[in-house]
């Protein structure tokens, strides 16, 4: 669940940072380099998406997320963007792996948490 969950948030990331290139490039003026910025980002985005299967693929995923609140410093509203994006990684990031844990609880033992018999244990 949680590499779906991270994915999703990559995909639309990727999606958000292809159109955002434009406007990166003529609104903002900051000429080739916001479009090798826009579209390298886009292109992380889509390449960590694939990369989820690892174990390491996920703290790539950070680090895209720190690099798209970096593009910050060039263009002052993407500091806006990227927290939503690392936000949004986060809660995928931390929620999967806590759906994993209490699916892998429930597989086990059967009991699905917060039931009557659970309760007070």
């Amino acid at each position: 669940m949680q590499q779906r969950l991270c994915a999703a948030i990559l995909l639309l990331e990727a999606i958000a940072f292809g159109l955002s290139t434009p406007v990166l490039t003529s609104v903002e003026g900051v000429g080739t380099s916001g479009l090798w910025i826009g579209l390298g980002l886009t292109v992380a985005c889509l390449v960590v998406a694939g990369l989820l299967r690892y174990p390491w693929g996920l703290w790539l995923g950070w680090v895209v997320q720190v690099a798209a609140l970096a593009v910050g410093f060039v263009v002052t509203a993407m500091f806006f963007l990227g927290a939503i994006f690392l936000a949004l990684w986060a809660t995928a990031f931390f929620l999967g792996r806590k759906i994993e844990v209490e699916r892998a609880r429930w597989e086990a033992t059967g009991q699905y948490p917060g039931t009557p018999d659970d309760v007070g244990s």
